[in-house]
């Protein structure tokens, strides 16, 4: 296209939309033209199959094997999820991919008092080999392809996986699947980590080594950008992170003397899949494009190391509670943009997944939507159909060179293990989280059925609902069971070599698999290893100003900043909320946007640590002298831990305490938390503004009425 007939182009678009400006700037800071043409794409970006392998790994793609469905599922007990798998499969699914409970996520069996109210709410309870057989019970596991999202308790994981397919008659060779074995990436946003960074690795590399020796179908790694995604990180940092990741995992198993080669082909990847349609298809181009120039510089031979397979999961963020089955057409848009990207197998998540774990009736619409992809549509019948659009090569080629750079910032740094450790990433990604956050609030960024085309009155689904109490009896019975039939000696011995071995070097899988044929359950083996390496924690350090910032100007927020100040004239000191994280559960984004931007408006903010007991929490709000507790609830133990925490505060002679509480929680659980005592509940879709404004007038501060909606869906 010559320089006029662009001119020509502008010239007509401008005196259509009368001179207004068109260019879109998006959250990583790109300025979007309205018009793309030749002159901007960068570089031919070659064919299917072949290196750099921006346009697909493979020269056929779908066209030759559609991607594989997977849903990413589990609840309750083995049993309860066997059930549920079995009738999935019979429905068309092809691979299971295992969700675990938070209490098996952060190595505790089920009986320990740290997770009374997480065993089998989040996903499936696993204690012991004897719980993994009754997971596959009637699946094949030389015939089946199965994912497992664990990183903290990785070890006992996949030693029982691999124990219970010797029970099974299925040698360990048979394998085939993936373990998430992704440490790095709970550092920065996912947080169900058990040890201390450096031990953290070490485990991953034996994992590698394990399973390089003795598992040729199996990867033994899926490197996570989704968790980044659900965190609120931008395109570029979900990109940059994660294969600087990649990186820093490859570099550590070549420095344990692994040879690239003999690993590097069963790394896979894992990417979340957001709204942005033509930004998720360009970012997964980028992606393979990256990796293709990582291992390059590594120093892989085999063109195998240096494809990116992956695996894309549909946003959970981007679904609401308001108007629910809009998440249908979320998810479906989201799917699409997986597929188009080039994905090698995909889980859509259910409508009902903003609010609770899915049912079956949401289930079958979520994996009815890959099937009516792959057959109705025609799209597997062409390789990379977006190819050569354009827009979609310069997009890939501006995520590639802007991912360049925050990889080389992260090179400079010693790496990915030392830039986690600097904090860099983990605050980049909370201010991208406050930013996006503080754009739906303003509606700037437009979220249909909720801060445009609300609906006067919700209409409420019907939720899965886990009854947290039996599941645990039910596994306490198990364990009892377990560990009166086991031989107590040798597994103790077991135990105790895997201890020795964290010092002395031994393979640390190969010790668990070990511990596991003799029945030790996963806490056990968790503790034998935290018994050497201790169990890492840390507090969190919410962002500022972004908030500010953002609503500079905004009359709302000066009606609640001067209402802040207000009822610290009145206290003498500025209003204090304690952020609350009870439970196993370490997402935080949530709890980290209402901590910055209540500090922001002029709150004394206390960010409790991740992993609090009920009984943590109020100690600490006692110690801090809070007005208020805001308890961040997002994986099912809101109607354990709040009401617990309300009778401490109430047994110790504070009920004059404020207890609220947010985050996802269904609708038809507000009735018992407000019987319990919880004095707002806030769930997906409020107004974070707003809910500073309520907590003002539970502080006794009259709020102009503006946001009174909220205050009555409260009561």
């Amino acid at each position: 296209m010559t320089d006029k007939t662009r001119d020509d182009w502008q010239a007509l678009a401008d005196k259509e939309v009368k001179g207004r400006d068109l260019t879109w700037h998006t959250p990583e800071g790109f300025a979007i033209q309205p018009l793309y043409t030749a002159d901007d794409v960068p570089a031919d970006p070659g064919l299917p199959g072949f290196a750099p392998f921006t346009r697909g790994v493979k020269a056929s793609m779908y066209a030759g094997r559609p991607w594989t469905i997977r849903q990413y599922a589990g609840f309750s007990t083995a049993e309860e999820s066997n059930a549920f798998y079995r009738r999935n499969l019979a429905m068309g699914q092809k691979g299971l991919s295992v969700a675990f409970d938070l209490a098996t996520h952060r190595g505790y069996d089920s009986d320990h008092p740290r997770v009374v109210g997480d065993v089998g709410k989040a996903g499936v309870a696993i204690d012991t080999v004897r719980d993994m057989e009754i997971l596959f019970d009637g699946i094949p596991l030389d015939q089946m392809s199965v994912s497992m999202t664990m990183n903290g308790a990785v070890i006992p994981v996949l030693a029982f996986f691999i124990v219970a397919a010797e029970r099974q008659g299925v040698s360990r060779d048979k394998l085939d699947g993936t373990i998430q074995n992704d440490i790095l990436k709970e550092f920065m946003v996912r947080n169900t980590y058990i040890y201390p960074p450096e031990p953290s690795m070490r485990i991953v590399s034996d994992i590698i080594a394990y399973t390089s020796a003795e598992m040729p179908k199996f990867n033994s790694i899926s490197i996570s950008g989704y968790h980044m995604h659900e965190a609120g990180a931008t395109a570029v940092q979900e990109l940059a992170f994660t294969i600087a990741d990649g990186k820093e995992y490859a570099t550590r198993a070549m420095a344990a003397g692994l040879d690239i080669d003999a690993f590097a082909g069963r790394l896979s990847f894992f990417f979340g899949i957001g709204m942005n349609f033509f930004m998720e298809v360009a970012k997964l181009r980028a992606a393979r494009t990256l990796w293709w120039k990582t291992m390059n510089g590594l120093g892989a031979k085999s063109e195998r190391s240096k494809m990116l397979r992956t695996h894309c999961q549909t946003s959970g963020v981007s679904l609401q509670e308001q108007d629910p089955y809009n998440n249908v057409i979320r998810t479906t848009i989201e799917a699409l943009a997986s597929v188009l990207g080039g994905t090698q197998s995909l889980h859509t998540n259910a409508l009902d997944e903003a609010i609770a774990l899915p049912t079956d009736f949401s289930a079958r619409i979520a994996r009815n939507t890959q099937l009516v992809l792959q057959e109705e549509t025609g799209i597997t019948n062409v390789v990379d159909p977006l190819g050569g659009s354009y827009y979609v090569e310069a997009l890939t080629a501006k995520l590639v060179e802007e991912a360049e750079k925050l990889i080389a910032e992260v090179d400079a740094a010693g790496g990915m293990t030392a830039y986690v450790a600097s904090g860099k990433p983990k605050a980049a990604i909370e201010s991208a989280a406050a930013a996006k956050q503080a754009s739906v609030d303003r509606g700037e960024t437009v979220i249909v059925g909720v801060n445009k085309y609300r609906k006067a009155e919700e209409e409420h689904l019907d939720t899965l609902d886990i009854d947290n109490h039996a599941v645990r009896e039910a596994q306490i019975a198990r364990l009892k069971a377990v560990r009166a039939g086991r031989d107590e000696a040798a597994c103790q011995a077991a135990l105790k070599a895997l201890t020795e071995g964290c010092t002395n070097g031994g393979n640390l899988l190969a010790l668990a698999v070990e511990a596991a044929r003799h029945d030790a359950t996963l806490g056990e083996i968790s503790a034998a290893m935290e018994e050497a390496f201790g169990r890492y924690g840390t507090n969190p350090t919410p962002v500022k100003g972004i908030y500010s910032a953002a609503y500079e100007g905004d009359s709302r927020y000066a009606q609640v900043v001067e209402g802040v100040a207000a009822v610290g004239r009145r206290l003498g000191r500025a209003p204090k909320v304690l952020v609350a994280k009870m439970g196993q559960d370490g997402h935080d984004r949530g709890a980290n946007v209402i901590a910055s931007a209540f500090a922001d408006m002029g709150f004394d903010v206390v960010s409790g640590p991740l992993f609090q007991t009920p009984a943590e929490t109020r100690d600490m709000a006692l110690a801090e002298k809070v007005d208020a507790i805001g308890a961040s609830s997002l994986a099912a133990g809101h109607k354990t831990l709040i009401p617990e925490l309300i009778g401490l505060l109430r047994e110790a002679g504070r009920p004059d305490i404020k207890v609220v509480a947010g985050g996802v929680i269904p609708p038809q659980d507000y009735d018992f938390l407000r019987e319990a005592g919880v004095q707002g509940i806030y769930g997906p879709g409020s107004k974070v503004v707003e809910c500073a404004a309520d907590m003002l007038r539970l502080l006794g501060h009259n709020m102009p009425p503006i946001g009174s909606e909220l205050r009555e869906k409260a009561k």
